[in-house]
């Protein structure tokens, strides 16, 4: 499993990464075939307070790959967001790949 951050208009954080890491050591464990995720934040000018801050995870799994992005108005929600967009679509794909 590897993480791999990237940061747009935005310093980096360590603890922006370990919340991260935490929210995609659930999926990593609970879906052995997810192999690589690549991380995405950045800073977006909004009119609106809710939201400007975007994270976006993309996963390698086999298939095609799994994309998921959200923005509120802080990374935190951003990333809780995405992760659990991501855990449905892991479900779909696991119904998928079962064997009968």
């Amino acid at each position: 499993m590897e993480i791999i951050f990237e940061y747009h208009d935005v310093a980096s954080s360590d603890r922006l990464e370990a919340h991260t890491k935490e929210k995609l050591e659930k999926i990593f464990t609970r879906y052995d075939f997810v192999i690589r995720a690549d991380v995405f934040f950045k800073a977006e000018n909004t009119t609106s307070d809710l939201t400007g801050k975007s994270c976006g995870i993309r996963l390698s799994a086999p298939g095609p790959r799994l994309f998921s992005e959200a923005s509120h108005d802080n990374f935190y929600d951003a990333v809780s967001e995405t992760v659990n967009e991501l855990v449905r679509q892991l479900e779909k794909r696991k119904d998928k790949m079962k064997t009968y």
